[in-house]
């Protein structure tokens, strides 16, 4: 068998994923304000990007886009300069070739290519220490501040500071039984039971139980020392309450449904997780995309671009490579130059897309905007990629993490991205439009007698829905409703 080498030709075409469209990509699937900070990530480690003033002429993301696809070189804006300013430099005496950049005049001079207004801020101007710095107290700080100021022993706080670390966010010993905790401890078991009934006396009321029940005795015993039935329905009919078997519970505690149903109040008022006050989970607020406006018949889409950096190309570095000729201060400045065009254009042709996709979409729930959920449309990506002439993969990353405000609200895109219902006849339904059909049908249902999701099933079918009674269940608990059975009220 012969082995040897030899070379040959071959024309082959694949993609090639250039560094321009890299970027492209990864801006396009960036949220609002994950799209911000990169912006003044760029902003802080390239000096050929300048954030635009607002009383200047600004190189918008169209011109800076238009001047790199027809292949010119970036010019900067062209605004009124003060005497002696960078404008006047082509005058002075000519650069010579191997002459480096004056850095400390450039450091001088910076005032006057900075794009933003001049503006001294004295401190008097700031927020106070107190106003910035803050601490929430999680559950186990408020409960070890507690077991400090108990009359407890310093073995026996030692016992409560490991049972206090054991408590979940909802404030339940669900994960460490007392004898595992007396094992690792090396103690009697029923000190650390004295010990953790202690703790059952901390704020808030019903912490450190190791089930629900538990949980309400406390409460109960805490709030209503003396009402012996409420003490009695949460120690042997919890079941019962839970399958709303009302008439069991009164035959058990041998009194009249009208006490039953106060009972019931009661019980309902407890907190069944004492602990999610100290939650530090905090609230996300969503900043909108896109917004769409009624003007008339129409709807209008205007992007969202407050807080984004409006960016163009220092002036300062536009005369310093047209005076450099050769050297490593050249390349560098060619270099940040065009990663700056690069990220103008990808952010230009993200903010586009963003507002194609998104009139794509009103134009296919136009029922939507004008009449609410129930008139959602079905609609895949692969409708929304035909209408504007991109792949499935770029509507994917359009809508992701973006949101949109209607007149209806604020919604992120995907939302109106949904599966196919059939109907007996006419056009098929959205599933977010059959789920807001079944919640309208329950809040509509009797509360002593509620609907089986058989029975919504045939309310469906009245209204030209056909759906599965599993369907039924699936959507009911995605909406958090309960079934027929555990919504029985009281009456």
């Amino acid at each position: 068998m012969e082995i040897r080498q030899e070379q040959s030709l071959k024309l082959l075409q694949k993609l090639v994923l250039t560094p321009q469209l890299q970027m492209a990509i990864r801006l396009l699937q960036l949220s609002r304000m994950e799209l911000v900070e990169e912006v003044r990530q760029q902003l802080e480690s390239n000096p050929v990007l300048e954030e635009d003033g607002i009383d200047e002429q600004t190189l918008s993301y169209d011109d800076a886009a238009r001047e790199v696809s027809e292949g010119e070189p970036p010019v900067a804006p062209s605004r009124p300069e003060p005497e002696e300013s960078v404008g006047e430099a082509p005058d002075r005496e000519p650069t010579s070739p191997d002459q480096e950049v004056q850095w400390e005049q450039f450091v001088e001079d910076y005032g006057r290519f900075s794009s933003g207004p001049q503006v001294r801020v004295s401190n008097e101007e700031y927020p106070s220490v107190e106003a910035t710095v803050s601490h929430r107290t999680n559950l186990t700080d408020h409960l070890l501040w507690q077991l400090q100021l108990s009359d407890l022993r310093e073995a026996d706080r030692e016992i409560g500071a490991f049972l206090v670390g054991n408590l979940n966010e909802d404030g339940f010993l669900k994960d460490l039984t007392v004898e595992e905790a007396a094992a690792r401890l090396g103690v009697p078991e029923e000190r650390v039971r004295r010990v953790l009934r202690r703790i059952q006396t901390f704020d808030p009321v019903g912490v450190g139980a190791r089930d629900l029940q538990e949980c309400l005795l406390i409460q109960a015993r805490t709030h209503h020392p003396k009402n012996e039935r409420l003490h009695l329905l949460l120690e042997r009919y919890l079941p019962e309450l839970e399958r709303r078997n009302f008439s069991a519970i009164a035959r058990g505690l041998r009194c009249s449904l009208d006490e039953v149903k106060s009972l019931v109040e009661t019980v309902c008022r407890m907190d069944p997780r004492p602990g999610r006050a100290f939650n530090q989970d905090d609230v996300i607020y969503v900043q909108p995309d896109v917004y769409v406006f009624r003007v008339g018949d129409e709807y209008v889409t205007v992007l969202n671009e407050d807080g984004l950096p409006r960016l163009r190309i220092s002036a300062y570095y536009e005369s310093v490579l047209s005076g450099q000729s050769h050297g490593e201060a050249k390349d560098f400045v060619q270099d940040k130059l065009r990663s700056a065009m690069w990220l103008i254009r990808s952010i230009q042709q993200r903010q586009s897309t963003i507002r194609k996709v998104t009139e794509s979409i009103m134009r296919f729930q136009r029922d939507f905007l004008d009449h609410g959920v129930t008139h959602l449309r079905p609609l895949v990506l692969r409708d929304v990629a035909e209408d504007v002439g991109m792949h499935e993969s770029t509507i994917s990353r359009v809508t992701s993490n973006k949101y949109v405000h209607t007149p209806r609200g604020i919604f992120e895109l995907k939302y109106f991205f949904n599966s196919r219902i059939g109907s007996v006849q006419g056009e098929d339904q959205a599933s977010e439009a059959v789920k807001a059909q079944i919640k309208a049908i329950v809040e509509a249902e009797d509360p002593r007698s509620p609907l089986s999701d058989q029975e919504i099933v045939e309310r469906l079918r009245a209204v030209n829905v056909v759906i599965a009674r599993r369907t039924v269940a699936k959507y009911r608990e995605a909406l958090g409703i309960l079934p027929s059975s555990r919504r029985r009220a009281l009456v």
